[in-house]
């Protein structure tokens, strides 16, 4: 037996490891996807012509982070908000960017209760987070890019977050 296959656990990273790079490879692809470092804070719309128009709406600018959201037009007949919708939070520094949460108007707890598992939080994490990568992967397929994106000047309508 060779030193490689006996070894072989040693040369996958750990789940922890994963999810690190899975925050990393987040934030490569919504850098690309829409430079939302560049951006003022505000509203923005991307129409690519596909009738699925993607709203972001950059929160907050703060000196090492930024927080928005990133949603479909599509209002959810059960919350009254838009869906899918994913929360981020952009680390410049450390090039990570994480899906915070993917549940219009709840916070992790909201979703998971009060005093969740470590396994829970952490396999909830690695979900929401695997959902964001494939969801940016499929906007660039679809076009939708920095150039594609404008500044919105319309209110949201009443209901809705973005």
């Amino acid at each position: 037996m060779s030193t490689v296959s006996a070894n072989r656990s040693s040369l996958l990273p750990g789940r922890f490891g994963f999810l690190m790079g899975l925050y990393a490879e987040n934030y490569h692809r919504l850098a690309r996807l829409f430079a939302p470092m560049g951006l003022a804070p505000g509203r923005y719309v991307s129409d690519v012509d596909d009738g699925l128009n993607v709203h972001l709406h950059l929160q907050a600018c703060h000196p090492y982070t930024l927080e928005l959201e990133l949603t479909y037009g599509f209002v959810d007949a059960h919350t009254g908000q838009r869906a899918p919708s994913a929360q981020l939070r952009m680390y410049t520094d450390a090039h990570m960017a994480e899906a915070l949460h993917c549940h219009p108007g709840r916070h992790l707890w909201q979703v998971l209760g009060p005093f969740p598992p470590a396994h829970t939080v952490f396999q909830h994490r690695l979900r929401m987070n695997g959902f964001l990568s494939r969801w940016l992967e499929y906007l660039v397929e679809q076009g939708h890019s920095y150039g594609t994106l404008e500044p919105q000047t319309e209110q949201p309508e009443s209901g809705s977050l973005v």
